[in-house]
């Protein structure tokens, strides 16, 4: 397909009129399947970018995070907004920085030049960014495919390894657990419904009470998460959890690409044969769940992640200083209208 005549189709008329974007735009590629190599005849086109922000956005009282169109499934992000997710090593927006040249629609000078320093977001931080979200999307998929024979005290494992990744990730990012520690575990359940259950044991101190809701919303919401889960469809469910299943994989060579190698590597030309395989079904039973050897494939990748995590020669955090300094020289620029 030829992405860029379509791009310049009247449904994408919104990229040229559109005050945000328009000229504003520095970097835009595919995203999802294109991007990956495992589209099929169905799949869906996604294009991802970059915009700067106006002179009111960096001098005055507006602001702007991302301009999305639903209609085409674009989503375009302001260019202070994406800084601080490449700074997470966030995967939805990683990726963009590792498409392959031809996968690329527009390309200014200054988005070569972000791409060009894409490897001072690199850290290894990807191990909890790409392993976490990989972890808990699996568990919340085995929970819907085995709510019903999945004894409880295994399910109730998933979601503390869900509710546990999540207050790692918040524990990072706030300063909350300064103040305080929290632990959580699983004992004999006081719930008479249940075998197990997970408690907490919380202990802070001047703790301001937005920031300790904070905490508890979040593991909350991945409780929910799984309650919201009810029975599936089974046919039109098993292509959507197989598809799921082979983006898990996919975060974790892409993770331990970034941690081995120093390398996003969005197009996954050489895993192709085994990622849409598992797309296929052909790790799925006949009773509507992941076979053995899925569940072999994915242990072999988390203990890859965990290795190349351990043996990365990534920083343990991004290079803040480069990044302050071109976020402040593409900033300028964009200011003084050079661009």
């Amino acid at each position: 397909m030829d992405f860029k005549k379509k791009m310049w189709s009247p449904e994408y008329d919104f990229l040229r009129t559109n005050e945000r974007l328009g000229k504003r735009i520095i970097l835009m590629g595919l995203g999802g399947s294109y991007a990956y190599g495992t589209n099929q005849d169905n799949s869906d086109i996604d294009f991802r970018g970059i915009t700067l922000q106006s002179t009111s956005d960096l001098l005055g009282l507006t602001s702007f995070e991302q301009y999305e169109d639903s209609d085409t499934d674009t989503v375009l992000y302001g260019f202070n907004k994406i800084v601080k997710l490449l700074l997470e090593c966030n995967p939805n927006t990683i990726e963009l920085l590792g498409l392959d040249d031809d996968q690329y629609l527009i390309k200014t000078e200054l988005g070569q030049e972000l791409l060009d320093r894409r490897g001072m977001f690199l850290s290894k931080r990807a191990a909890k960014s790409f392993g976490g979200y990989a972890g808990a999307q699996l568990r919340r998929l085995q929970n819907a495919i085995a709510r019903d024979s999945m004894p409880q005290p295994e399910r109730e494992r998933h979601i503390f390894n869900s509710v546990r990744n999540t207050m790692e990730d918040f524990q990072r990012r706030s300063e909350a657990f300064d103040r305080g520690t929290m632990r959580i575990y699983i004992d004999k359940a006081e719930n008479p419904e249940l075998e197990t259950e997970i408690f907490v044991d919380a202990d802070y101190k001047h703790l301001p009470l937005r920031d300790y809701e904070g905490i508890l919303g979040a593991m909350n919401r991945v409780i929910k998460d799984y309650d919201k889960i009810g029975k599936r469809n089974r046919k039109k469910d098993d292509n959507h959890l197989n598809k799921h299943a082979m983006h898990l994989i996919r975060l974790f060579m892409m993770a331990i690409d970034i941690l081995e190698k120093g390398q996003i590597n969005t197009h996954r030309v050489d895993d192709l044969e085994i990622l849409l395989a598992i797309r296929r079904g052909d790790f799925m039973q006949d009773e509507h769940t992941f076979s053995k050897e899925f569940y072999e494939l994915l242990a072999d990748y988390e203990s890859r992640l965990d290795a190349a995590a351990a043996k990365s020669e990534l920083p343990d955090n991004p290079d803040m200083e480069k990044v302050e300094a071109f976020v402040e020289y593409v900033n300028r620029r964009t200011i003084e209208g050079d661009f």
